[in-house]
């Protein structure tokens, strides 16, 4: 038998399949992983194609080495969907391939772990009358099982060998798993659910359509929509994906799986330790695990057979990927589900422009739950205007009403949530006498400062410098921060209410794999009276007691240089509230703005979706924008200025004589630096381009592709979720 084999290289020039011979054995099958002599050195590869006969000279093919997988690591769909993604992102097969496995799993660097056990075998064996120990052995394994090394640490190693080699008694292996946050197997408490509910899962069920876009305000019960339907889908002897936009969902979101469906959920997502990982990715693989909750990657979960994808906030950027290849999640998740003939649902109480207005022209199914499961009205939005505040002497971070409503909050015992955006003590240090800012040198980007390191940190490479004790431009010793973070939120808020308990959230305070749970594990068990974080704390999480959400710095990102600015401030804005009142009280939401007369920020305070809907939609139309167009760039990056340069123009030449060719296609078109000039140490410039279709795409990709050499790299990104 010969075996058709895609190397594990990631390089265009091996971009093709291979031929070797199999193992007498024939202990081969597609979707084994196999090490193949390639190239005078050993290589892994993919077997994607097993035959009879050789499709050239059989004398001068080599055998395979050795084959990884006693069961495929890949499943059949995993073809199909590599072949996709390698041909509409323009990279090699075996890194679309790569997306279906743990890295270390790929590398080797981990494998499966077994615990010994040892069992009788046979009770009637001869031993000898001094043998009290073996005699002893032998009779407790009449009882049953035990673990073998706390049963040689009871009898003895060399007496419980003994009987296993006169053939008394046996030893064997199990699997045993790395299980991550054990011991959430609470009792499950059947929900009756409403009547919106199950009008919802009726409608699901009896859609033609695969897409399915369950719009439903925070507190609408979308998450008990996904797991009575997940239900269903087991019932008919199929599995379910389940993603998350953020790691810290992920515990909560498992919680809930575990308590209604015991061992069949697995997790997946970066957090993990290695070990877990694989585990975890192999209790999918086997069938054990039929459910597969995690973020992003999870969208290439080992399962077949699929009943259901579900992406919760689906709006969310997080679920477009920022390296090669740049995929849309839920462009993945829509070929999963044809390939499966199953439904895809997406869940947001702010949803994507672009999807709701699909599900309004009909090419999606649409779900409308516009009320909170329990009756409760949304949590009222207080506007406090900053400039007044300023005006009246109040240079603080909060104010005068989230002042007062705190106080409110704590004395009645209840609980808060303080958002802002940006971790950190200060933005930026700058140099009151010449206007220096402190930037990183390998970032074209303001160092913050965090005062319980005393450090200046770039937030884009991770690089640490000391704290300024003078300005370096000028000597200047009048030092000053800009911008507040929410170290010092934290410390502010200690000062004013030195009995609260306070737990920060961001990523400063999450570090190893558990940091999220614990921190919302505390809150959660009210073990702090407030928690102060970034977007992590925004969407998802369901705490009873929390009545009052303070919103600093509410209007920051409206006025960032992207067309979504206004469309993320208003989800950010709904997301948040949506976190207070969702128990029996009423909630609250104190938003701080300087800019109270903003439209966005009208359309937030009374949760109208509808109407921030209907006027982006004709802004969008009139400027040209997605939904109506395409925004497409290619991106140039390299260690040298000139060698980046040098490609730059290449790019621009060449999608220049394309928009010759197909003028009409091109609604913009120009090169230029990218906002962020330099990042990780690599000079950035931009191909931007505005298109009226998806028609040039594949040609553009080409072109970058093509123009990309060992000192710098093209590549392209449609409809970025980052224009900076």
């Amino acid at each position: 038998m010969y075996a058709q084999v895609i190397v594990d290289i990631a390089h265009s020039q091996v971009d093709r399949v291979f031929e070797y011979s199999c193992p007498e054995d024939g202990r081969i099958a597609v979707g084994c992983r196999v090490k193949v002599p390639f190239g005078g050195r050993p290589a892994e590869g993919f077997v994607i194609g097993v035959s009879q006969t050789p499709s050239f000279d059989a004398s001068k093919i080599k055998p395979i080495s050795y084959v990884y997988d006693e069961q495929p690591a890949l499943v059949p769909e995993c073809f199909s969907l590599m072949q996709s993604i390698a041909n509409r992102y323009r990279v090699p097969r075996a890194v679309a391939l790569r997306l279906f496995l743990p890295s270390e799993m790929r590398l080797g660097r981990v494998n499966e772990v077994f615990t010994k056990y040892i069992k009788l075998k046979d009770p009637d064996i001869s031993l000898g009358k001094a043998a009290k120990k073996q005699q002893a052995a032998l009779e407790e394994l009449k009882a049953g099982d035990a673990e073998y090394t706390a049963f040689c640490q009871k009898f003895g190693r060399a007496a419980v060998n003994a009987v296993v080699q006169k053939g008394g008694a046996e030893v064997y292996k199990v699997r045993r798993s790395r299980t991550p946050m054990p011991g959430e197997g609470e009792e499950y408490i059947p929900v009756r659910l409403t009547p919106a509910q199950q009008n919802a899962l009726e409608y699901i069920e009896s859609s033609p359509k695969t897409i399915q876009l369950l719009h439903g305000v925070t507190g609408s019960g979308k998450t008990e929509i996904y797991l009575s339907y997940i239900a269903e889908v087991l019932k008919r002897g199929k599995t379910a994906i389940f993603l998350v936009p953020e790691i810290s969902l992920t515990p909560q979101m498992l919680r809930q799986l575990r308590r209604r469906f015991k061992g069949r959920a697995a997790i997946m997502h970066s957090g993990l330790s290695a070990g877990e990982r694989f585990d975890e990715w192999w209790r999918l693989r086997s069938g054990e695990a039929q459910i597969a909750i995690g973020a992003r990657s999870a969208i290439f979960a080992p399962l077949e057979n699929l009943g259901a994808i579900i992406i919760d906030e689906e709006h969310d950027s997080s679920y477009q990927s920022e390296t090669a290849p740049r995929y849309s999640t839920i462009d993945i998740a829509r070929l999963r589900a044809e390939y499966n003939g199953c439904k895809l649902i997406l869940g947001s109480a702010t949803p994507a422009v672009e999807d709701y207005m699909c599900a309004v022209r009909g090419d999606f199914g649409l779900i409308e739950l516009n009320e909170r499961i329990n009756k409760k009205p949304m949590p009222d939005i207080i506007i406090s205007d900053m400039k007044e505040e300023v005006k009246r002497g109040n240079n603080s971070a909060f104010s005068r009403a989230l002042k007062q409503e705190l106080v409110s909050t704590l004395e009645a015992g209840n609980q808060a949530i303080i958002f802002l955006n940006r971790r950190g003590y200060a933005k930026t240090v700058i140099c009151h006498d010449c206007g220096y800012v402190a930037k990183c040198e390998n970032c074209d980007v303001s160092l913050t400062y965090h005062s319980e390191e005393n450090c200046l940190k770039c937030h884009y490479c991770g690089a640490k410098y000391r704290m300024l004790a003078a300005c370096p431009q000028c000597g200047g010793v009048h030092l000053r921060y800009g911008g507040t973070g929410t170290q010092r939120v934290v410390a502010d808020l200690k000062q004013l209410f030195p009995s609260a308990r306070i737990l920060r959230m961001d990523n400063d305070t999450v570090s190893g794999k558990d940091g999220h749970y614990k921190i919302l594990s505390r809150f959660a068990n009210r073990e702090a009276d407030i928690l102060v974080g970034t977007q992590m704390i925004a969407k998802g999480h369901d705490f009873p007691s929390v009545t009052l959400v303070g919103i600093l710095d509410a209007d920051m990102s409206l006025h960032f240089s992207d067309y979504r600015s206004g469309e993320r401030t208003f989800q950010l804005i709904t997301q948040v509230a949506g976190r207070s009142g969702r128990a029996g009280m009423q909630g609250k939401v104190v938003l701080q703005t300087f800019s109270p007369e903003n439209y966005i920020l009208r359309y937030a305070v009374n949760y109208d979706y509808k109407g921030f809907f209907e006027n982006e939609i004709k802004i969008r139309q009139a400027t040209a924008f997605p939904p109506f167009a395409l925004i497409c760039r290619v991106m140039v990056t390299a260690e040298e200025d000139a060698a980046a340069l040098e490609v730059l123009k290449e790019v621009y030449f060449a999608i220049a004589a394309l928009k010759k060719e197909c003028e009409s296609e091109f609604i913009f078109f120009n090169k230029m630096h990218s906002p962020i000039k330099k990042l990780q140490g690599r000079v950035r410039y931009q191909v931007l381009m505005r298109l009226r279709s998806k028609k040039l795409l594949p040609r553009i990709y080409d072109i970058a592709v093509n123009c990309s050499n060992s000192a710098a790299l093209a590549y392209v990104e449609e409809n970025p979720a980052n224009l900076s």
